[in-house]
């Protein structure tokens, strides 16, 4: 009897060893699963690669798609990724140009380096020449890296009439029906706009370029005028404007006719192309005179925001 109770007693004590020894199993499984399944997760691979786990939650947090981490991943760490998602206009597709134009100038302020990339300053002008995108229309870009091709001409080119304009001046009508708008509320207020240039053709700026190259040497052609195919005029929505009283370049930037097209052409769609000061973006020379029809929705986002048509191409147009 005695024998009977100490093997059941041996045989209790075995099977709690048992259940014991499988649950410790279980939880050490569960526990190499969990860190299995962790080191899965790129908030481990991102400390991995070397960010604390403060800076890895700041990438989670702006980061949501996982092809986005991936290239986190791809790169070497740099915390300066941390400083460019704080701006505005940051892109993720160029972070690689971002990090790489800053390595070459490092006292240059983060939100210089994102608009200067964004733009494509960061490659020489004409390096590579884009194809216009000419489906957007009233919003397609032209500049020293979009280029229009010789045969392009827009569609519903009108002939602004001769009380706007000096004779055999065209832009699409849309652009045409707002700047007579603007040229009505400009005459209320005491200016009587005047159209001196619009639309060109290719051959036309083909003409005018190489007068200038001819005269002054490539590099001050560059400055002044655009290579044939990059040329705004071709778009068909751009002008030349002045005021009848102050038809001089030189001199127009201080009129009040410039002043009034600076806090009022946005609401009439028109923007100031080459603004002063913003030579490093736009790759031209300050124009007082040149205006370009984007439409009042986007005029009145350049205005609010002070950026340039390039900027505003870059980030929410080629950007989505």
């Amino acid at each position: 009897m005695a024998k009977r109770k100490k093997l059941k007693k041996n045989v209790l004590y075995f099977i709690i060893i048992i259940i014991i020894i499988s649950i410790i199993g279980i939880i050490f499984s569960i526990k190499t699963y969990n860190e299995h399944k962790y080191k899965q997760t790129y908030e481990y691979k991102l400390i991995e690669h070397g960010y604390s786990m403060e800076n890895t939650k700041k990438l989670l947090d702006y980061y949501k798609k996982n092809d986005e981490i991936e290239k986190i991943l791809s790169i070497p760490r740099n915390e300066e990724i941390l400083n460019l998602i704080k701006e505005k206009y940051y892109i993720h597709k160029n972070l690689e140009r971002y990090l790489s134009y800053l390595d070459k100038n490092k006292n240059k302020e983060k939100k210089d380096i994102i608009a200067i990339v964004n733009v494509n300053r960061d490659y020489e002008f004409y390096e590579n020449d884009i194809s216009t995108k000419t489906e957007d229309e009233t919003l397609l870009i032209v500049n020293k890296y979009y280029k229009l091709n010789e045969n392009f001409e827009p569609t519903n080119l009108v002939t602004i009439s001769n009380n706007y304009a000096y004779a055999n001046n065209r832009i699409t009508k849309k652009a045409n029906d707002a700047y007579v708008s603007m040229w009505q509320a400009a005459k209320n207020d005491g200016y009587k706009l005047i159209v001196n240039s619009s639309y060109r053709t290719y051959q036309e700026q083909d003409d005018v370029y190489n007068n200038i190259k001819l005269s002054k040497g490539e590099r001050e052609a560059d400055k002044v005028a655009a290579r044939p195919g990059h040329s705004e005029h071709q778009s068909g929505l751009a002008i030349d404007v002045f005021e009848i009283n102050n038809q001089l370049t030189g001199t127009f930037k201080d009129s009040p006719a410039y002043k009034w097209l600076r806090e009022n052409a946005y609401l009439y769609g028109y923007i100031e192309r080459y603004p002063e000061n913003k030579e490093y973006l736009t790759g031209y020379s300050f124009e007082s005179w040149h205006w370009r029809y984007v439409g009042t929705e986007v005029a009145k986002i350049i205005q609010e925001e002070n950026i340039t048509f390039d900027e505003y191409y870059a980030y929410y147009i080629d950007n989505k």
